[in-house]
């Protein structure tokens, strides 16, 4: 549909802009010299380390609470309307007095989270009690469950992830990436710890009645600090444990002298907690309404995810509502509406009542024609031979899921050289909304419910770890992508509402 534009240094990149920028007969504008004030790096920033400063901001904790105020306060300041927190139920998971064992060797280990919860998901506390868990080991490695006999065992696996970034490749339609870094075997090979084998692999061994596993962070970094988020579909009754691949070797060369036996240690409590996410409205002179979106929560520091992509959305609310005070100001057609969501880790429960009350019931004047989502902008990191994270110069390679029409993708490509938003390829995300299957982004349920939408995210190697620290922010990025959601944002405004998507809304 679109030249796949790969390119070494600037002259390239802007032969093939200027052979891009014609969209539908529209010579369209030269870009703008690089703002300051609200879409500026350093305003951003000042953002993420505010975010950053207050900790783990976990959905229902103060630091989560803090971070829903700091968003709202600053909605109000920027001159944003009808400010409100829309509030759902979700559940905290805290553990204590966690454990690996292999005969009387101690195994560096650490909780995987969202394990060991009742069986509907429910508030409780489970333990594995004062003598822990001791079982056989049955070691599948990177096999299956299916056919090996794992009752009353724990199991033992090699975590995978799954989608490394050229298995994007079918979807793409346009690439910027003047610095040829998806040309880089290793980054194009490197898979995002989003979409892992974790799920179906403790499915199988808890259908197969398995008492616990232990999983192998074999494609990751010498940490065993993975925050994996919870998966709806699965209420993970058994406990589980995270080791790095070097703990692997250790135990199962222990598990070879001590019987093949292991015992894990685990309490867990799980509460009911509130969810908050932060909405705010910048009206147009009609109720079609575009959303700008991300997501305040984290379980770690959350640099990159996702302090940087609430930034964005706050930056891009101070700039339209410094707009909207300028003397002559003449309101955009399509109302803007600013929000965060929570919840990311803990089962998208906000997310969901969003749609529902939102998009599926229509319970609000706002009709949501188009949604707009950011994450993460961060720096390139990647696994060093003797197992270390390194951190790259190169931004992370970047992905924009959009269904919009051809007009609109013609100006997404253009946009993106433009505006230097660099080693980012465009996604056809239509083939998931027609067969109403999820996108890999927190605008995935506003796609399955028919919203077009134009979502950015990265994957990098740190996102669920203790590592994500506000050195993995990648500051060259941010003005860079702030303007092409700016252009974006402005672009929307003149299209027709039911328009926007490939696939024409009823909407």
């Amino acid at each position: 549909m679109f030249s796949k534009v790969v390119g070494r240094g600037r002259a390239l990149v802007a032969v093939v802009a200027a052979a891009t920028v014609v969209v539908s007969g529209t010579v369209l504008p030269e870009a703008s010299a690089a703002p300051s004030g609200p879409l500026g790096a350093d305003s951003m920033m000042s953002t993420v380390r505010d975010l950053v400063n207050m900790g783990p901001r976990t959905t229902g904790s103060q630091a989560g609470r803090r971070a829903s105020d700091y968003v709202a306060q600053r909605f109000r300041a920027a001159g944003l309307s009808d400010v409100h927190f829309e509030e759902v139920t979700s559940y905290d998971w805290k553990p204590s007095n966690p454990g690996l064992r292999v005969g009387r060797t101690r195994i560096d280990a650490f909780p995987v989270s969202h394990s060991f919860i009742p069986a509907n998901a429910g508030p409780g506390t489970r333990t594995t009690g004062a003598n822990g868990l001791t079982a056989p080991v049955v070691d599948i490695r990177g096999g299956k469950v299916d056919g090996h006999d794992v009752r009353g065992k724990i199991v033992m696996f090699d975590l995978a992830f799954l989608l490394p970034t050229a298995g994007l490749l079918p979807l793409t339609e346009y690439i910027n990436d003047p610095d040829g870094t998806l040309l880089d075997p290793d980054v194009m090979l490197t898979a995002n710890p989003y979409l892992t084998s974790l799920e179906s692999t403790v499915r199988a061994a808890q259908n197969a009645g398995a008492v616990g596993f232990v999983g192998v962070l074999s494609d990751y970094f010498n940490s065993n600090r993975y925050h994996n988020e919870y998966y709806r579909k699965l209420a993970m009754r058994i406990p589980g444990m995270w080791i790095t691949r070097s703990a692997g070797a250790q135990m199962r060369g222990l598990l070879a002298r001590n019987r093949n036996r292991a015992r894990i240690d685990l309490t867990v409590t799980r509460s009911a907690v509130t969810g908050r996410t932060v909405v705010g409205m910048l009206p147009g002179t009609t109720r079609d309404t575009v959303m700008v979106q991300s997501h305040h929560d984290s379980v770690t520091a959350g640099a990159v995810e996702d302090a940087t992509g609430t930034a964005e959305v706050i930056a891009l609310a101070e700039h339209y509502g410094k707009l909207a005070e300028r003397t002559g100001y003449r309101p955009r057609r399509k109302s803007l509406m600013f929000a965060t969501f929570d919840t990311h880790f803990t089962g998208y429960q906000s997310h969901q009542a969003f749609v529902d009350k939102y998009i599926v019931g229509k319970r609000t004047p706002w009709n949501i024609v188009a949604n707009t989502t950011i994450e993460h902008v961060g720096r390139h990191a990647k696994r060093a031979s003797d197992g270390r994270l390194v951190t790259t110069d190169q931004p992370e390679t970047k992905g924009l899921f959009e269904n919009v029409n051809l007009g609109l993708k013609g100006s997404l490509a253009s946009s993106l050289t433009r505006n230097d938003v660099r080693a980012t390829t465009m996604l056809n995300a239509s083939p998931f909304q027609l067969i109403r299957m999820g996108i890999p982004t927190d605008a995935s349920f506003l796609l399955v419910a028919g919203v077009p939408v134009v979502s950015f995210i990265s994957g990098p190697l740190y996102m669920y770890d203790d590592a994500d620290t506000i050195d993995k922010v990648d500051r060259s990025q941010l003005a860079p992508v702030a303007r092409f959601f700016r252009d974006a944002l402005d672009r929307l405004d003149r299209e027709p509402g039911r328009t926007i998507g490939l696939i024409p809304s009823k909407r």
